[in-house]
């Protein structure tokens, strides 16, 4: 999160320097017809009213959007400083698809900024769709997870993945709108409304204000679901459901730290099927474990909507005959899969009936599958990315297997319900590489000396005696060797974090981020001198694109490379949402 924040920071600053009007939605914005969208200019000085022209193809904007902005005199900061007027019109829609330029003057400020307003099919092509994100999914997590758990001989693969056979393919850009670099708010946000965003930024284009609950909207594809037709939406993570991926689904805020507000604005939509953690932000600040700072209890406020509510993989297997269903299971992220499932390792002492994603999207689609009117499911899995980013590379492709498991689950369905179109992709990658293997029985106290690569890796070693598609154990003679492109100082102890996740660096007393030295007396570690400023504690996101994968209906308009914002276009194509099917 710090790292967020330090470039949120410099971000903010660039764009003040910039001194120029705005307008939202910005310049090649796509629009779905007839999805509300809010409508901003943002002049850099203060103007009259009748000083501000805005014109749409030519023509005055009030007479093309049906009815005039909001004029504000002068908007500020934080701390009182004028910004400048700004015009705002909540709501808007276009019904109309075609190009639409629009262009402002004020004075010696102007600007324009041109959208493309797209219609969809008439019929949706799926009843169902499944969309996967692998949070941080990089080819590496990928090979890596198909080597671990399937094994290699002779040069070729022993089996593959699930997701090797998703028959579609496209690669995918990830930046923000103010920067290369990319976070999983913006990028989740892109896939689930069509809008680009800033990093940080959930169901909105950022602007300049303080408020970060009032910045112009644009539609998620929850609400365009509620708007146009009577689908069921699921959401499945491993994470809190607050957390950034999941809640891209429905929220709206400019801080995707606005975890309080995102619950409520899931009791906004209420979504059929909930399952994650984060019960700390449903839970009335009296509650022991509480993270809300009022007494709302949106444990009961659900329970009053009709959920029925589960809080243990027992209570999630009993199922349930409700029409909707919450799942909680622990207060912040979930536990991982190495340490639920073989080291007991983490918060699990605390939470020890956690179920699994497998587990959750299972459930999620028995109740999903009841709906007469198909559904639409986005399962996240979350610590691919949250394992990545500290270098627990064991734990992050342990993620990844049960990632593709999910997969495996989700084409199974598809393959009973041919109508489900099912996708895979990541919202952004990592800086890992999977170089080789590392020889442990190798002569000698020098790691470094032990990283086989080239001729000399050979084939890691790992077993699936039982034949559940994960390694025994991860302690074997030739684990993989997996490094990161980028890190703060840290020691690198050459091997799976049997002890619990890995922690590479803490604060000094200055504020900066240094090696924990609670790992500099493993055997063989090495302190790493960082590549990144001191004020990260991990590894950070890389820009890289990253792979998506599907079948089912529709799947053939993924190709080539396309934009996050693209990949909504499809899916609101094959899911018709330009039409009203009420």
């Amino acid at each position: 999160m710090r790292t967020i924040v330090s470039a949120l920071a410099a971000s903010t600053i660039l764009a003040g320097a910039a001194g120029a009007a705005e307008i939202y939605p910005l310049d090649r914005a796509t629009i779905l017809a007839k999805s509300p969208f809010d409508f901003k200019v943002e002049l850099d000085a203060a103007h009259g009213e009748a000083d501000i022209a805005v014109t749409v193809n030519g023509k005055p904007y009030a007479e093309v959007f049906g009815q005039p902005a909001e004029f504000v005199a002068e908007e500020t900061d934080a701390d009182g400083a004028a910004l400048g007027s700004a015009l705002i019109l909540r709501d808007l829609s276009l019904a109309e698809p075609g190009s639409y330029t629009v262009e402002v003057r004020a004075g010696d400020e102007t600007k324009s900024a041109t959208w493309e307003v797209y219609a969809t099919a008439e019929a949706p092509r799926a009843r169902n769709v499944i969309f996967i994100i692998g949070d941080g999914l990089s080819v590496a997590h990928r090979t890596s997870a198909r080597i671990m758990s399937r094994g290699m001989t002779g040069g070729k693969a022993d089996g593959r993945l699930a997701m090797d056979d998703l028959d579609h393919m496209a690669f995918i850009g990830t930046s923000s709108t103010h920067s290369i670099a990319t976070d999983s708010a913006n990028t989740a946000s892109a896939y689930m409304t069509g809008h680009k965003s800033r990093v940080n930024a959930l169901g909105v284009y950022a602007d300049r204000t303080p408020d970060s609950l009032d910045d112009p909207r644009v539609e998620t594809i929850a609400e365009a679901l509620r708007r146009t037709t009577n689908k069921a939406i699921g959401i499945v993570s491993n994470s809190e459901l607050q957390d950034a991926t999941p809640a891209a689904v429905v929220a709206h805020t400019r801080r995707r730290g606005d975890k309080a507000e995102i619950t409520g604005m899931f009791h906004e939509v209420l979504p059929e099927v909930m399952l994650g953690g984060g019960s700390a932000y449903f839970l009335n600040a009296e509650v022991p474990g509480s993270k809300r700072k009022d007494d709302k209890d949106y444990i009961q406020l659900f329970r009053d909507a009709g959920y029925a509510i589960a809080t243990t993989r027992e209570e999630l297997a009993a199922g349930t005959n409700a029409g909707r269903l919450l799942g909680l299971f622990h207060t912040g992220n979930m536990d991982t899969w190495l340490d639920r499932n073989q080291l007991g390792k983490g918060t699990v002492d605390k939470f020890p009936d956690q179920p699994g994603l497998v587990e959750m999207t299972a459930a999620a689609l028995d109740q999903l599958s009841r709906s007469e009117d198909g559904f639409f499911l986005m399962v996240e899995a979350a610590s691919v990315d949250k394992m990545s980013h500290p270098m627990d590379w064991e734990r992050a492709v342990l993620e990844t297997i049960e990632l593709d498991h999910t997969v495996a689950l989700a084409r199974d369905f598809a393959a009973r319900n041919p109508d489900t179109l099912v996708v895979l992709t990541g919202d952004h990658t990592h800086g890992l590489s999977l170089i080789g293997t590392i020889d442990t029985e190798k002569p000698g106290d020098d790691m470094r000396e032990k990283v086989a690569v080239y001729d000399d890796a050979g084939f890691p070693d790992y077993v699936d005696a039982d034949g559940d598609g994960y390694p025994d154990s991860l302690e074997v003679k030739r684990p993989l060797a997996i490094f990161s492109s980028n890190f703060p100082d840290y020691y690198e102890t050459w091997g799976a974090k049997l002890d619990g996740p890995f922690v590479p660096a803490i604060q000094d007393g200055d504020g900066r981020y240094v090696a924990n030295e609670a790992y500099k007396d493993v055997p063989g570690a090495v302190l790493r001198t960082g590549n990144l400023p001191r004020d990260n504690d991990t590894a950070v996101h890389a820009v890289d694109d990253v792979v998506l994968q599907a079948s089912g209906p529709g799947a053939e308009a993924f190709k080539g490379y396309m934009e996050q914002s693209d990949v909504y276009k499809v899916l609101a194509d094959v899911l018709a949402l330009g039409t009203d099917q009420k």
